[in-house]
């Protein structure tokens, strides 16, 4: 009998979720926001994994400022296994942190690095991939990155490009690409061979480890050495001195990008292609997209409404949320209209993207009561 591999998720939930201002705001972006039926964000991400890992197994990497908010809402998971970072310093020296502790205990643990604001249509077939990546990475020095099969042009997502299929239905990765413009976006859809990133990878505790001492060879003893003070009464100030000494940079840039140019058969990187009806509700347009699809609070000229009562005459595909208010959308097309208490959001479909900008204007201004 096959022995039972010891697997253990990974949530990075530190994101400031610009994009969803003004309803996402520093002490309440999108992961601990409903966005998507009745439990939040973070909280749908720890019921799914639920299924393949205990209560003990998890770590989550998030911020001061969310800390009590993810505590409160996943209270069934070790308090001590919330990490609060004492500054943001991306998502390689959090994943790393991670192995590092994990490492110590538990080297050949298997470790799934998940965003904690995705969304998993189908969950069964999201297990079914997600166990067989387990099973990859947990038979050697393996990453398993899970590839989402591309159904658009997308420029708003990484892409990876693979290579040869191996006989267990994985296929061996040749490149990461990070968002191109439309033009390449559309070879890549017409070559076949590229998957979006979805930014999930499971590899072992020592796997992940030696990368991070191999690819960041200065941030790796800043980090073992505050995985070394984890339950000593000095870990906290040690990691409040040596965590903001760490580089800023993204696990994909800082590992998985120089692992994949030793070329295929060296890198040992695998992807899994995935339809599992994913999405990473990056914007008030793929939120938009993903609630008319389910055919929530939509009529039938495609007008997507969470408010207190609406009358839409002449209008088509707009999204509003103003829950307080009665909203009347007359001869209007395309619009993204966010009302809270303090700040008022109109924008297009088209421009969703760019609400980022706001925030930094906002925070450049001095307004951090609006962000």
């Amino acid at each position: 009998m096959q022995a039972k591999i010891d697997f253990r998720p990974i949530i990075l939930a530190g994101g400031k979720g610009t994009r969803f201002w003004p309803l996402s705001r520093s002490a309440q972006p999108k992961q601990v926001l409903v966005l998507d039926g009745e439990r939040s964000m973070i909280q749908q991400t720890v019921d799914r994994l639920a299924a393949l890992a205990d209560s003990q197994s998890f770590w989550i990497v998030t911020n001061s400022l969310l800390s009590k908010t993810i505590k409160n809402q996943v209270d069934w998971l070790p308090a001590e296994q919330i990490l609060s970072e004492p500054v943001g310093r991306n998502t390689a020296p959090a994943a790393g942190l991670a192995a590092f502790l994990i490492e110590r205990e538990a080297p050949d643990a298997v470790l799934g690095m998940f965003p904690a604001d995705h969304v998993i249509g189908n969950e069964p077939a999201f297990l079914r991939i997600l166990s067989h990546a387990i099973q990859i990475a947990a038979a050697g020095e393996n990453m398993v990155v899970l590839g989402i099969e591309p159904t658009r042009p997308e420029t708003g997502y990484g892409y990876i490009e693979t290579g040869t299929t191996m006989e267990d239905g994985s296929v061996r990765v040749r490149r990461f690409t990070e968002k191109p413009d439309l033009a390449l976006a559309k070879d890549f859809l017409a070559a076949g061979n590229y998957n979006w990133n979805s930014g999930m990878f499971i590899w072992s505790a020592r796997t992940l480890a030696n990368a991070i001492r191999e690819h960041l060879p200065n941030t790796a003893p800043l980090l073992e050495a505050i995985a070394a003070a984890f339950g000593t009464p000095e870990f906290d100030s040690v990691f409040a001195e040596l965590y903001p000494q760490c580089e800023n940079v993204s696990i994909d840039v800082a590992v998985l990008e120089p692992r994949s140019a030793k070329g295929e058969e060296l890198s040992n990187l695998f992807c899994l292609k995935s339809n599992f009806g994913w999405n990473d509700l990056g914007s008030w347009t793929t939120l938009y997209d993903h609630t008319l699809a389910k055919g929530l609070h939509s009529d039938d000229d495609d007008n997507v409404v969470q408010t207190a009562g609406s009358l839409a005459i002449n209008a088509s595909g707009n999204y509003v949320y103003s829950p307080k208010k009665f909203v009347a959308l007359v001869g209007v097309t395309g619009l993204v209209a966010v009302d809270t208490d303090d700040c008022i959001l109109i924008t297009t479909q088209s421009h969703a993207q760019d609400v980022g900008k706001v925030v930094k204007h906002l925070a450049a201004a001095g307004k951090v009561d609006a962000i």
